[in-house]
């Protein structure tokens, strides 16, 4: 029986993910997951590709508003801010309305990141679609992820990634939302779907992984060229020119559902 182990959301893209013991499954994914985005002037998205700094940043959401923390920075706090003005902003080849978060928030992560930066929360009547090339019939919508609504790797798959590593690597490197238990390595590449409690997840697309794997989540350091020298060496796909750790997973039913650790999937 495949099982949830653990279950993440990253409300702000690229900074630290918040651990959950369940989380509500929306049209678009998980609560909240990356539904706020640091742009740069213009509206282009912004990662840790870029500005690593941000896996330092840790988020909290609650009914009070969003909160974001640095070491040696302090906090800034907002409202959830629907209302404030819409531009339009791009996360890869897409464009999408964003609500821009305010200038108490801006401010204090520019003087953090050291460059002029807006946080943008997606506007709630914005659609984005992932690629119907790997979806097919379901037209499954995404916020500011790098594509797809949901992540899923097994713990099998970390523990032999691990095994071949010299020093071995947190699940954070890999920004799961759904860690799962009862598959063996690699066994969520020939998944089709999961399905328990009246939800319903697809798995559609192999995870291309980048520079992000080799940031330490806890510091912001870029580590060396691991894990993605080693994955070269034995998960490179020749069809998305990379290597590949995980898979991009999309909701087909049980919206409104709450996903859990320890919930079991046929």
């Amino acid at each position: 029986m495949i099982t949830i182990a653990r279950l993440f959301t990253y409300p702000v893209k690229s900074c630290r993910g918040v651990e959950h013991r369940s989380a509500r499954l929306m049209v678009a994914g998980l609560e909240h997951d990356r539904e706020w985005m640091f742009v740069a002037p213009g509206g282009r998205f912004l990662t840790q590709r870029e500005l690593p700094a941000l896996a330092r940043v840790v988020v909290q959401v609650g009914d009070e508003g969003l909160r974001l923390e640095a070491d040696g920075a302090g906090s800034v706090s907002g409202e959830l801010d629907g209302t404030g003005p819409a531009s339009e902003v791009a996360v890869w080849g897409d464009r999408v309305t964003g609500i821009d978060q305010g200038d108490a928030v801006a401010g204090w992560a520019s003087d953090y990141l050291g460059r002029d930066v807006r946080l943008v929360r997606l506007h709630s009547e914005a659609r984005r679609p992932s690629s119907r090339e790997w979806t097919g019939e379901v037209e499954a919508l995404t916020r500011f992820t790098d594509g797809y609504p949901l992540l899923v790797i097994s713990r099998d798959s970390l523990d032999d990634l691990n095994a071949r590593l010299n020093e071995p690597l947190p699940v954070d490197r890999f920004r799961p939302n759904l860690v799962l238990d009862g598959l063996p390595p690699y066994g969520e590449d020939s998944l089709g779907d999961l399905v328990g409690d009246g939800i319903r997840l697809r798995v559609v697309k192999p995870c291309s992984r980048c520079v992000v794997t080799t940031t330490d989540q806890g510091t912001g350091a870029v580590q060396g060229d691991e894990p993605i020298r080693t994955l070269r060496g034995y998960r490179w796909d020749a069809r998305l020119k990379g290597v590949t750790f995980g898979q991009n997973t999309i909701v087909v039913e049980g919206v409104g559902q709450e996903l859990r650790v320890g919930m079991e999937f046929a």
